[in-house]
This record gives C-alpha cells, sequence and structure tokens, in this order.
C-alpha cells in the first residue's frame, strides 16, 4: 500500500498539471488568434480604407438609397443580354462536359491508358481548369477570339472541366470491377468495356454532375460581360459606367431572376433523370 499510494497521487498530480498546460496553451492561442485578427481588421479594413471620401454615414445611406431606385425603363433592354447569358451557360457547359470525358478517363487510375504518363496529365489538366478563374479565362479568350459571346462560351467551358472530369474520374475509380472483368472474360474490348461495364455504373453521376455545373455556370456566365464576354455582365459594367445605380439593380435581380430559373430547372431534372 506503501508503494501504491505515491505512484497514484504522482499519477494524478501529472494528470492535473497536463490539463492546466492545456488550459494555458489554449488561452495563448485565444490571445494570440483575437491579436492576429484585430491586426488584419486594422490594416486592411481601418488602414486601407477610404473613410473620408465616404462621406459618413450620411453618404453611404444616400449612395445605398440610390440603389433602391430600380430603372425599368431598361428593362425591355434586358431581354437579349439575359438570353445571351443562358446560352452561354448551356453552351458552355456542353462543349465542358465532351471535353472533360478524355480528361477523366486519363484522371481515373484503373482505367487510364499509362498511369505514368496520362494520369498525371489527366490530374494536371483537372487542377489548371479550377485553379483558375473564369474571368482570368475570358481575359484570355478575348484577346484571342475579340469580344462577344464565344470568349464566354470558351471560359465556362474551360472552368466546367476540371470539376465534371473530377467528379468523373472519382466516380470510374469506385466502381463495381465484378462487370469490367466479366466483359473482359469473355473477350470484350476497351470500348465495350467502358460502354456496358463503366457508364452504367456512373451516368447518375455524370448527369447530375452536369446539371449541377449548368446551374453554376448560369452565376458564372452573369459577369463574363465584366471583361467583353457578353451577356447581362456587359449590360451591367455600362450601367456601372454611368453611374446609373437604378440599372445595376435591374441587372442584379435580372442575374437572380436567371439563377432562380436555373434552380428550377435543374431541380426537376436531377429529379426527372437521376
Amino acid at each position: 500500500m506503501s508503494v501504491a499510494a505515491p505512484a497514484s497521487e504522482y499519477g494524478f498530480d501529472a494528470w492535473v498539471a497536463h490539463k492546466r498546460s492545456r488550459r494555458t496553451n489554449n488561452y495563448l492561442l485565444l490571445v494570440g488568434g483575437a491579436a492576429l485578427l484585430a491586426w488584419c481588421f486594422w490594416d486592411t479594413v481601418m488602414f486601407d480604407t477610404d473613410w473620408q471620401r465616404m462621406g459618413g454615414a450620411l453618404g453611404i445611406g444616400g449612395t445605398i438609397a440610390r440603389f433602391f431606385q430600380v430603372d425599368w425603363s431598361l428593362l425591355p433592354k434586358l431581354v437579349v443580354p439575359a438570353l445571351e447569358t443562358l446560352m452561354m451557360a448551356t453552351l458552355g457547359t456542353i462543349l465542358g462536359c465532351v471535353l472533360s470525358l478524355p480528361v477523366a478517363w486519363f484522371g481515373a487510375l484503373n482505367v487510364t491508358p499509362n498511369k505514368y504518363i496520362f494520369y498525371p496529365i489527366g490530374r494536371f489538366l483537372m487542377v489548371l481548369s479550377r485553379s483558375i478563374h473564369e474571368i482570368i479565362w475570358a481575359l484570355l479568350f478575348v484577346g484571342a477570339v475579340g469580344l462577344g459571346a464565344l470568349p464566354g462560351i470558351l471560359a465556362v467551358a474551360m472552368r466546367s472541366i476540371g470539376f465534371i472530369s473530377k467528379i468523373t474520374a472519382e466516380a470510374i475509380e469506385n466502381i463495381d470491377p465484378k462487370p469490367v472483368e466479366a466483359i473482359r472474360a469473355v473477350g470484350g474490348n476497351q470500348f465495350q468495356v467502358m460502354y456496358y461495364g463503366i457508364v452504367p455504373q456512373i451516368l447518375p453521376v455524370i448527369i447530375g454532375t452536369i446539371i449541377f455545373e449548368w446551374d453554376i455556370n448560369i452565376r458564372r456566365s452573369a459577369i463574363m460581360g465584366l471583361v467583353g464576354a457578353g451577356g447581362l455582365g456587359l449590360f451591367l459594367f455600362r450601367q456601372m459606367a454611368m453611374f446609373n445605380y437604378g440599372g445595376v439593380t435591374l441587372v442584379v435581380l435580372a442575374v437572380l431572376f436567371l439563377v432562380g430559373i436555373g434552380e428550377i430547372i435543374s431541380h426537376y431534372a436531377r429529379k426527372a433523370v437521376i
């Protein structure tokens, strides 16, 4: 008993010291995080903001009030840009879907032609597409093919490749290998393996991903005009250049309407197909 008691007391004291040490470390982390957050807020908000230009609370309130004076007279002029935005989203999604198929084939480890050459290429293309923002893609294509809807379509397509191909490749890697092995056992070629053994298993995932990506591309297409790629974004840029706050609000409402329509269509399309 005389030996066990000191050991028990020592173990309890060590546990208490450990809890105190953890509590102290948590407090230090909390204080350090609060200090870092306060420094970031001061450096990026308080220091870099031109408070005099805002004109105080009355100036900010007056500017915001202008946005509520919606310029409804521009509504007939929004029909064509809205349709152009919807067209860019649809065509860009279709083109991105077509281009993502070989990328997904290269990037799926269990079906890639060569895991040392084509697999890294496929994964690199996925990362490249997702890493570059659609505005950057639009700027590149505007410089290459000029102004209009075409650079917007190409930008949306390039941005869609990474998402669609990554989801598709991961779905291919997670398929049940038994149908594939059965087709190969009876002498099926690579196309038959892909068409009869792989596609039926991943088709619901592909269709759901494409519909979801189209829904996202409506939002992307709405801002393509800011860099000259047409659609509602170009109309928005013109209203901002003329300081027509009511026109800006009307364009924002049109974008919200398009996004809402796309959300409804994608919802029912997923329920009908999947």
